[in-house]
């Protein structure tokens, strides 16, 4: 179904003027440091599968607040060296699912970390790290805690991400100096906010990102997760003000203008989840607050929607990333 979002050549120079809470960076530095104080690796474990072209392991990590998150680290089998290591984030709804699901990355020679969503599992893929925090807010992870920024779901599964990289970085088989955050939709939220919270990440690989403009978000879209929270406000009339200031501290154009990464985007035109003109606004800000160019680069598909490009911009992102990192 077509999508009224603004045209191609409007959505290339769109900049809008996104809110950032005076207080951004400062929640941001708080908030990880806390949970840096932590180990990072809490237990790694060889994954049986019947794969033979890669091994497993089942990884624990410390993410927010020093708690337990999952994750499933692959390699390519009877490879000794450091390889670099792409971090992914699952998509909305998703846990880390079953080991052996993502293989893009292991088959093409890179070590790779896939973190759990907690609270998420089960809507698309099973998941195993719980979310123990309630605060007032609605029950779907968009709604979780939405009332104030210290409560936020996102405030936990961003420093979750964060810390992903620091665990990715202490595993075996991994050269430290090349990790790569990767995510499409919730995911590619997720990579963004990282790219904008760890200065030395080696690239950044983003599609159809969720989490970005978030009000413009809210006003184009009724799809999940950008539906629910227009759904929440429907019967919360009160807590709009409320809700906003919250989610000015998740924006991904916030975390877009910090970040320093060299940058690979993929937008399909007609996404009636994410509106492109959202990950145009975090892509056209990327790097603005560093105050040097940032190598980016944006690929579009016209006649697609949340799925995007699929295999041709895998495609596309496997042949820019081994040219970048080799």
């Amino acid at each position: 179904m077509p999508f009224a979002d603004l045209p191609l050549d409007q959505l290339r120079c769109y900049r809008p003027a996104v809110a950032e809470p005076a207080d951004f960076d400062r929640f941001w530095r708080t908030t990880l440091a806390a949970a840096a104080a932590a180990p990072v690796l809490l237990d790694v474990r060889p994954e049986p599968t019947d794969l033979r072209l890669v091994q497993s392991w089942d990884v624990t990590y410390a993410g927010f607040d020093g708690e337990p998150v999952r994750a499933w680290y692959t390699r390519p089998t009877d490879v000794a060296e450091p390889l670099p290591a792409v971090v992914e984030f699952a998509g909305y709804g998703r846990g880390r699912g079953l080991p052996g699901e993502r293989l893009t990355w292991p088959v093409a020679g890179y070590a790779h970390l896939l973190m759990d969503n907690r609270g998420q599992g089960g809507l698309y893929a099973p998941g195993d790290t719980p979310d123990p925090h309630g605060a007032p807010g609605g029950p779907s992870p968009a709604t979780r805690g939405i009332l104030d920024p210290e409560s936020y779901h996102y405030r936990r599964l961003i420093t979750d991400a964060v810390r992903a990289v620091d665990a990715a970085r202490a595993l075996p088989g991994v050269d430290a100096t090349r990790v790569v955050a990767a995510g499409n939709s919730q995911g590619g939220g997720l990579a963004l906010a990282v790219a904008g919270l760890v200065d030395d990440l080696a690239a950044l690989l983003v599609t159809a990102p969720f989490l970005c403009h978030m009000a413009r978000g809210v006003a184009l879209s009724d799809a999940s997760p950008y539906g629910e929270i227009a759904r929440y406000l429907a019967v919360h009339r009160e807590a709009e003000e409320a809700v906003w200031h919250t989610l000015s501290h998740v924006d991904g154009v916030a975390f877009a203008r910090r970040a320093s990464a060299p940058a690979h985007f993929g937008i399909g035109l007609r996404d009636d989840v994410c509106p492109p003109s959202t990950g145009f606004a975090a892509y056209n800000q990327y790097g603005a607050a560093t105050g040097r160019p940032v190598d980016r680069q944006m690929h579009t598909y016209p006649f697609n929607g949340h799925e995007g490009g699929e295999a041709v911009h895998v495609r596309r992102q496997l042949s820019w990333l081994d040219a970048l990192l080799t």
